[in-house]
């Protein structure tokens, strides 16, 4: 078991949860501890007010005072009743709604991350523990819900059962062994004895639980891919088929069943403790009638107070119980949470600057050209001997790299698989910082500038982009209320025009099925279009587009290149692609190979120095175009 946690330290997790709980389902704990007391007071209440009527009918039978304890027995549950079903709705509805507000909790932080951390294998089997912890067990934040409702009820019926008992103990038989306060001691000691009883119990429950959790999560996760991604994800289906990897997917999940057959027996501890427990709660339970009975058989109180005491005693012993079970199971979630709160407080690691980047010297930098077309800025992005390894990586992706480049250019990157050009615009981006040397706009180094701040500089179609299940002009915009022909207009510079024509709702039409029926399946070109065509609403100065056709057919990739000034208009271009007939537009080509740069050019330049790698990339692309 983990290390125990000291009460303070409790209390102070405890308090944050709440603080994540009110912070993103506000109301939600608010209206379980409301309903908690609600619950508490409803049937104390009626015990109360019953034993008033039996006592009535047992005395005088004051027919005005039985209707007024009927009357108000009645009045009063339906008050707290309605009260209780007004607040429960609420609660209901948020507490529906809570599993999607943890996800925010999740997509909060990753959103607050260093980049380089969403690929850290320890990060991610830190984050994989709490989220499967949380959303397949409800450890946590979950218990913590349903943990402030019970500890609420318990509080509220402990004070409540001891308000109606202390008559029990005051009221004399004229028997001194039956007076004696010796009785409050033993009624009270049964009372604890079943409350601790029940916390051990829960306790010895909650260490086997936390070990059934920590193989059923295992087996869990196996069971999601080898039962259900493997065979119906559409994007393995395909190789599933045509390579039967069923047969491997029903071995291991055979082994997995036998492994988790073996958990077995840990199901059947976890019934055994609470069953113990149950017999030493009977025990005291046994006592309290004893005594009441005894006592009320001496003439101490009246027959309906016996119902009060009974009562009250068996939702003492209950809210005792309870609240036990409420202290043993907070530390059992409390682990969870501090789980959870090692995750949220991964620190960022990335450099947060605080200088302005000056968008509109930016923006000129794109329109300085003279009548040649030539640069005449002198606005630069420079990188300084950069070198980059990824996290945990052994070799670099990028080694001793220099290049500088004007603003208003259009510059195209070329080379290999492998030889860096994908990792030089995330670096660019500021998704990684460079390992070593610097990457400075305007002679200042990037990790100067505000962050949010130099992102604005740059509209990026990557070339794992992803489009989400919204409607068409939604991910072109990626907001929900846009500028409708904006959107239209960069959809038509994409080359999407005539596809846009048959989408059923326009701009409204849903891609994919995930969430409308109705939802329109685009094509990889197509996706590819809008992708190119969200870059240009951004309306950044500085556009990237990595492998932006790599998904088109011919016709259509010629239509790109056709139209590429027109499309991108002033801004400036980075362009990275395999293809180098495509590059012939571009005021210069820099040509990666290991990592580095080894050729910079325009393309007539690049051809004419024949043992260089651009030339040899050239001839061999160029043989398949050629007409034999």
């Amino acid at each position: 078991m983990k290390d125990r946690l000291t009460l303070k330290e409790r209390i102070k997790i405890t308090g944050r949860g709440i603080g994540i709980l009110r912070k993103y389902c506000p109301g939600l704990a608010g209206g379980k501890a409301v309903s908690a007391v609600l619950a508490a007071v409803q049937p104390l209440l009626s015990v109360w007010i019953s034993a008033r009527i039996i006592n009535e009918l047992a005395g005088a039978r004051r027919m005005k005072q039985i209707l007024f304890y009927v009357a108000a027995v009645v009045l009063c549950n339906f008050f707290l009743l309605l009260v209780k079903s007004m607040v429960d709705r609420i609660t209901e509805e948020k507490e529906a709604q809570m599993w999607n507000f943890f996800g925010m909790v999740f997509a909060d932080k990753a959103m607050t991350m260093d980049y380089a951390d969403l690929e850290d294998t320890k990060i991610l089997q830190q984050k994989q523990e709490a989220s499967e912890n949380l959303f397949m067990f409800g450890n946590g934040l979950g218990q913590l819900v349903w943990g402030m409702n019970s500890l609420v009820n318990a509080a509220a019926s402990i004070v409540l059962s001891l308000s109606l008992t202390v008559t029990l103990f005051v009221s004399h038989t004229g028997t001194k062994w039956m007076d004696s306060p010796l009785w409050i001691v033993g009624i009270g000691g049964c009372v604890l004895v079943g409350g601790m009883a029940n916390a051990k119990a829960t306790g010895k429950e909650s260490a086997v639980f936390e070990k059934w959790c920590k193989e059923t999560v295992w087996f869990n996760r196996m069971f999601v891919f080898y039962e259900h991604e493997l065979a119906k994800s559409p994007e393995r289906a395909k190789d599933v088929r045509i390579y039967k990897q069923q047969k491997a997917a029903k071995r291991s999940f055979a082994e997995m069943k036998k492994r988790d057959e073996a958990v077995g027996s840990l199901l059947r501890a976890m019934a055994t403790y609470p069953a113990l427990a149950s017999v030493v709660v009977g025990i005291g339970t046994v006592v309290c009638w004893v005594f009441v009975v005894l006592k009320a058989s001496l003439g101490a109180f009246g027959v309906g107070s016996i119902v009060q005491y009974i009562g009250a005693l068996g939702k003492l012993s209950t809210g005792v119980q309870d609240m036990m079970f409420v202290l043993a199971d907070n530390a059992v979630y409390c682990r969870h949470l501090k789980g959870l709160y090692e995750y949220l407080d991964i620190p960022n690691r990335k450099e947060e600057g605080s200088l302005n980047v000056d968008m509109d010297a930016v923006r000129k930098a794109d329109t300085l050209r003279d009548e040649d077309e030539k640069e005449v800025s002198d606005y630069e992005i420079e990188f300084c001997n950069v070198s980059f390894r990824y996290p945990g990586a052994k070799e670099y992706s990028l080694r001793n790299l220099s290049l500088k480049f004007k603003l208003g250019k259009r510059l195209a990157i070329v080379g290999k698989n492998g030889s860096g050009k994908s990792t030089f615009i995330k670096l660019l981006c500021r998704l990684y910082d460079p390992t070593e040397g610097e990457i400075r706009l305007n002679g200042v180094d990037i990790r100067e500038y505000d962050y949010e701040e130099y992102l604005r500089i740059f509209s990026v179609a990557f070339q794992d982009f992803k489009l989400f299940s919204f409607s068409l002009g939604q991910n072109v915009a990626t907001a929900m209320e846009y500028d409708r022909e904006k959107a239209e207009q960069c959809l038509v510079k994409a080359g999407l025009s005539e596809r846009l024509k048959t989408m059923p709702k326009g701009l409204d039409t849903a891609l994919y099925k995930d969430f409308e029926s109705e939802g329109v399946e685009i094509s990889g070109g197509e996706a590819q279009k809008v992708a190119l065509a969200r870059a240009l609403y951004k309306d950044a100065p500085v556009v990237v587009l990595d492998e932006p056709t790599a998904a088109l057919d011919p016709i259509a990739e010629a239509e790109i290149y056709t139209k590429f000034n027109e499309i991108i208009g002033d801004k400036t271009a980075i362009y990275i692609s395999h293809r180098l007939s495509s590059c012939k537009f571009c005021d210069e080509i820099a040509v990666f190979e290991d990592g580095t740069v080894v050729q910079r050019g325009n393309h007539d330049e690049l051809l004419k120095e024949a043992e260089g790698l651009y030339h040899a990339l050239w001839t061999v692309q160029a043989q398949y175009y050629e007409v034999g």
